[in-house]
């Protein structure tokens, strides 16, 4: 399949709210993508993510607001005629079609001939290195072999934005790492857009170009993978996306990154250090996590290298305290 070009996918949510009777799922969100952007929408369930997702793909409706894909106000156009293609968490594959049939069932919809909607299917089936089986029926792929099948055929609209709803989900661990560097290079070939829905924080700072952290049906915090990790902007985002510690400070709070977090013993503790008890210890491989309970009922964690572990070797139920350099102390916005 040849490079798409130009560049397609340029998305804006302009005021954006779904309501469901009383209950407001998204409530007034603003988003601009640029074209060929990999967006990850990452929140906690109930977020409003997928009902984000789902009215971009015109299987919900917007209650108020626009939705725009390449400057045109898609909002009152059905699926079929958006430019878009959605692929389903359950991949909703035919179980009675071949692969190839599969990837080809929107021809056929259209009435296009058999061999003419089977030769179509060969260049993505290629692309998804899946050639070798277009014969075979589902029943007979693995799991990652599924999901390529129901990504050849989400992509045989030639859409502007392929949509995916936890697409990595029913994935084991080893293949969940495969599959996603799959994803990225296919976004990045195809000149088109992505939109990933997600509660992981691994998958949304592995692939995403815009990370778009979802609270309660609003947006907290975009931006690209490495700033929002490295300077969230409020004690959600910093706790939900991983790796922080959440302080509070007088009449505010900041976050330390959890591989920046030292401990100590009581009697060495910096102008920084926090008072705590060792509840849990957990070997990662790269690292120790040494979970701790603060005096206020406040969860920590410190994640201390091989090195630093067996040079402090602390034990469940000791006392500690937690240090940082201010220079690794960033300051969070209050909760709206």
């Amino acid at each position: 399949m040849e490079e798409t070009s130009p560049q397609r996918g340029k998305i804006e949510f302009a005021g954006v709210t779904k309501t469901y009777g009383k209950v407001t799922a998204v409530d007034d969100i603003t988003l601009k993508l640029p074209a060929a952007t990999y967006c990850c929408l990452l929140g906690p369930s109930g977020c409003g993510k997928t009902s984000s997702l789902r009215m971009l793909a015109g299987h919900e409706s917007v209650t108020v607001g626009d939705v725009l894909l390449d400057d045109v106000n898609v909002t009152p156009l059905p699926p079929a005629k958006r430019g878009t293609a959605m692929m389903f968490q359950n991949y909703a594959l035919f179980p009675h079609l071949s692969v190839a049939e599969n990837v080809a069932f929107s021809l056929k919809m259209k009435g296009v001939g058999k061999a003419e909607r089977l030769k179509a299917a060969e260049p993505l089936l290629a692309l998804v290195e899946l050639a070798h089986l277009a014969d075979r029926g589902p029943a007979q792929l693995s799991g990652g072999q599924q999901q390529r099948v129901a990504l050849a055929r989400a992509l045989m609209t030639r859409p502007s934005a392929l949509l995916l709803d936890e697409p990595l989900s029913a994935l084991d661990p080893f293949l969940r790492l495969r599959v996603r560097g799959e994803l990225k290079r296919l976004q990045k070939g195809l000149g088109i857009s992505f939109v990933h829905v997600t509660h992981s924080q691994d998958e949304a700072l592995a692939l995403a170009d815009v990370v778009v952290v979802m609270n309660k049906g609003r947006i907290e915090q975009r931006g690209g993978a490495h700033d929002v990790f490295a300077r969230p902007r409020t004690a959600f985002v910093a706790r939900f996306i991983g790796g922080h510690n959440v302080v509070a400070r007088g009449e505010g709070a900041i976050a330390v990154r959890t591989d920046r977090t030292t401990l100590s013993r009581p009697g060495a503790t910096g102008a920084d250090g926090l008072a705590a008890t060792v509840r849990e210890i957990e070997y990662g491989g790269a690292a120790w996590a040494v979970r701790l309970k603060g005096a206020a009922g406040d969860d920590y964690e410190a994640a201390l290298s091989e090195e630093a572990f067996a040079a402090l070797a602390p034990r469940e139920g000791e006392a500690m305290s937690l240090n940082w350099r201010a220079a690794d102390a960033h300051p969070l916005e209050p909760a709206e």
